[in-house]
């Protein structure tokens, strides 16, 4: 993409790992500039502020973000409540909450996993009670990620404490600013940091719930599929291989037959992770549900980074655990911070969950 190729510096990409205030300023900036160009939301219907085209010209646009680093602003809205809500939403919240997203004037963060309810979510404890007007929040969630920018935050309640779990479950978007909503920080080995919520009797209003009240395990289910598939963050890992690829034949490592065949099995198996992407965007342009699919691209995606991370460590030996800043550094860090950010391998679900969902959806076995 010409576009991003002349609009993102060096200094302003973000590789793996912590990324800086100013980093995310710029991001913010350009994201705007390509809002006006209806490419954030091109996957989306016009209607709603987007560019009228479809899923697999939406997975175009983010392999071409994650291969230019850019940094991921907005990808909360932009990836599972604009969706959520162009499939479940009102009239009126559509109109409401679609545009800002669109325009990128706003940031949302994602409150679903709690203290007692991490693989098992449907085990929430958060709780929605209705009071005269309102919903009242109580409860709090852990490890939200980009918090710290939010406006909104796109959460999980229950709504029901007679039904079993998964059906006494509802879906929020409430104002990161309420009162009674504060916040821990929590820090990530890989340098960024995440926090955990704090909900004491907030207030939020009838029309803050999505769809139907008990329906937000099926709405978060869904949309979690366009998480696990993300196209964005195969095309960021796959840049950081091709960078490897050119460093080791600069440096005269590929003279080694061993060297020669790790290289070409990562090649192979960074295709079969694209190709993998790829169907899960094919299969949501046809209307088709890619609930085993998109674990299935999940799961390879997560196992690449590891093997990616362990092969190159074993191929650079010491040099691969320098930090980012040191003139002996290969890549400026970028295998280091890969290795740190490799261990991150359960958001959207454990790998023992993803194969869950493979065998009983995906192969029909039993549970």
């Amino acid at each position: 993409c010409t576009f991003l190729k002349e609009s993102v510096p060096e200094s302003e990409q973000t590789t793996h790992g912590y990324f800086s205030e100013s980093q995310y300023a710029f991001s913010r900036r350009l994201y705007k500039e390509m809002a006006l160009k209806r490419w954030l939301t091109i996957g989306w219907p016009a209607e709603f502020g987007g560019g009228g085209k479809g899923f697999v010209e939406q997975a175009i646009f983010d392999e071409e973000i994650g291969y230019h680093r850019v940094q991921r602003v907005g990808i909360t809205g932009l990836s599972f409540v604009g969706p959520a809500l162009i499939r479940f939403g009102s009239t009126a919240q559509k109109a409401k909450y679609l545009p800002p997203i669109a325009n990128g004037d706003v940031e949302y963060c994602q409150g679903f996993t709690e203290p007692n309810a991490g693989s098992d979510l449907a085990s929430l404890e958060m709780t929605a009670t209705k009071e005269r007007n309102n919903y009242v929040l109580n409860g709090s969630k852990i490890y939200t990620s980009f918090y710290k920018h939010a406006d909104y935050i796109y959460l999980l309640a229950r709504t029901d404490l007679d039904v079993s779990k998964h059906r006494g479950i509802s879906l929020f978007i409430v104002p990161s600013d309420e009162p009674g909503i504060s916040y821990r920080e929590v820090p990530f080995i890989i340098g960024e940091s995440s926090a955990q919520i704090y909900f004491e009797n907030v207030k939020v209003a009838f029309d803050s719930l999505i769809g139907d009240e008990n329906q937000g395990w099926y709405y978060a289910m869904t949309t979690l599929d366009y998480e696990r598939a993300q196209m964005e963050r195969y095309a960021r890992v796959r840049r950081t291989f091709d960078e490897f690829l050119h460093f080791c034949q600069a440096h005269g490592l590929t003279k080694e037959p061993i060297v020669q065949h790790k290289l070409a099995k990562l090649k192979m198996d960074f295709d079969t992770w694209k190709l993998l992407c790829w169907k899960v965007a094919w299969m949501q342009s046809e209307n088709l549900l890619p609930n085993s699919e998109a674990s299935s691209a999940f799961l390879f995606g997560t196992d690449q980074r590891l093997r990616f991370s362990q092969e190159a460590s074993e191929i650079l030996g010491f040099y691969s655990i320098l930090l980012k800043g040191s003139d002996l550094t290969p890549m400026n860090g970028a295998i280091e911070g890969l290795t740190r950010e490799a261990l991150h391998m359960h958001g959207a679900g454990t790998q023992e969950i993803h194969r869950n969902i493979v065998a009983q959806r995906g192969l029909g076995l039993p549970r």
